[in-house]
C-alpha cells in the first residue's frame, strides 16, 4: 500500500511540475546535455550588424571552464565569460561581441520589421519599440510579453514575443537564458528589456 501511495505522490508531483516553466527548462537542459538543441546562433557588432550566423541540429552552449577564476580552495570566484559552443561535432569559441541563440521555433520579429522599415530614417517622436509593436500587430497580438534585445551600445538587434516568458541565470558570465512559449533563447553580452505587450499598444 505504501508503495502505491509513494508512486501516486511521485506521479502527481511530476504532472504538477510538468506545467511549470522551471521543470520545462530543466528538461531542456537535460536534452541539451544529451543530444543538443536545434538552434540558430548569431553574433553582432556594437551597431547590431550581423557578424555571423550558424544553424545546427545539435547545439550546446557552455562556459569554457579554462577561463574561470578560482580561489586557493578551488571555489569559483568569477565565472567564465568565454563561450564553448558545440554544433554537431564541431566547436566554436566565442567571447566579446553580442550573441543570441534561439531554438528554431522562435521567430525574431525584429528581422521582419527591419525588412519593411528604414531604421535610419523613421519618426523618432514615437519610441522605437512602441512603433514596432503597433506596426506588427499580427506578430504580437495575443502575446503577453515582448523581449527587446540591444547590442552593448544600445542598438536594437532582436525582438521576440511570447505568451509565457520566464528568465533564468546561467553558469556563463554576462548571459541570460529565457524560455518563451517552451522555446529556449540564450542572450550573451546584450542589453534587454521585457515588456508586457499591453503596455506598448
Amino acid at each position: 500500500m505504501k508503495k502505491i501511495i509513494s508512486i501516486s505522490l511521485v506521479a502527481v508531483l511530476v504532472l504538477t511540475l510538468a506545467g511549470c516553466n522551471w521543470f520545462e527548462k530543466k528538461l531542456g537542459d537535460l536534452k541539451e546535455a544529451l543530444v543538443g538543441r536545434e538552434m540558430v546562433i548569431q553574433s553582432y557588432d556594437e551597431n547590431s550588424q550581423l557578424i555571423d550566423r550558424v544553424q545546427g541540429k545539435s547545439v550546446s552552449i557552455k562556459a569554457d571552464d579554462e577561463f574561470e577564476l578560482t580561489d586557493v580552495d578551488g571555489n569559483v570566484v568569477e565565472k567564465s565569460s568565454v563561450l564553448n559552443i558545440t554544433v554537431g561535432g564541431n566547436e566554436i569559441i566565442h567571447v566579446g561581441s553580442s550573441l543570441i541563440s534561439h531554438e528554431l521555433g522562435l521567430e525574431n520579429i525584429f528581422d521582419v520589421y527591419a525588412k519593411s522599415v528604414d531604421l535610419d530614417n523613421f519618426d523618432r517622436s514615437v519610441p522605437f519599440v512602441n512603433r514596432m509593436v503597433n506596426e506588427l500587430k499580427n506578430y504580437t497580438t495575443g502575446k503577453d510579453k515582448i523581449i527587446l534585445i540591444r547590442s552593448q551600445s544600445g542598438q536594437p538587434l532582436a525582438t521576440f514575443a511570447g505568451d509565457d516568458v520566464s528568465y533564468y541565470a546561467t553558469d556563463i558570465e554576462n548571459s541570460t537564458a529565457l524560455l518563451i512559449d517552451g522555446e529556449f533563447l540564450f542572450i550573451y553580452r546584450c542589453d534587454y528589456t521585457i515588456y508586457d505587450t499591453e503596455l506598448l499598444q
